[in-house]
């Protein structure tokens, strides 16, 4: 009975490791080497993307949309960024942000990363107080 014990502490361990580098990859200390060489693009990006969402001033919420950022790597988005048509280059946002999933799943693949598979929705943009900002947070029943 003993060795199931450490065996399922091992593997709990090894999960909570991998789920927590998996939170915020991008936001990881650079220890130096070939991986932080790796994972400064993708950080130079993803600061690139939200340069270029950081104004998102709207009027209506037909201005307001979402982007997909990153990549789990498990499959789908890291997380999802609000941006305003008004205010923001879709066309070089989408560009980057297609960049950057890239480079997260190339990062991801390298270094064998896991994460929990669950699906993160769009949450969608609406315009609150003159800003475009992410929807509800649970998603609606389809």
């Amino acid at each position: 009975m003993k060795p199931m014990r450490t065996l399922i502490l091992v593997l709990l361990l090894a999960c909570a490791a991998c789920s927590t580098k998996a939170q915020d990859p991008a936001r990881a200390p650079a220890s130096g080497g070939a991986a932080s060489t790796a994972a400064a693009p993708a950080g130079d990006t993803l600061a690139r993307i939200r340069s270029l969402t950081a104004d998102a001033t709207c009027t209506e919420h037909g201005q307001c949309r979402t982007v997909a950022i990153g990549a789990n790597p498990c499959g789908g988005p890291q997380e999802y960024l609000p941006y305003s048509l008004t205010r923001t280059d879709e066309k070089a946002l989408l560009e980057l942000a297609a960049r950057h999933k890239a480079e997260r799943q190339a990062q991801n693949k390298a270094s064998g990363m896991m994460s929990a598979c669950r699906h993160i929705p769009d949450p969608g943009a609406v315009c609150t107080a003159g800003a475009c900002q992410l929807g509800a947070s649970s998603p609606s029943p389809r």
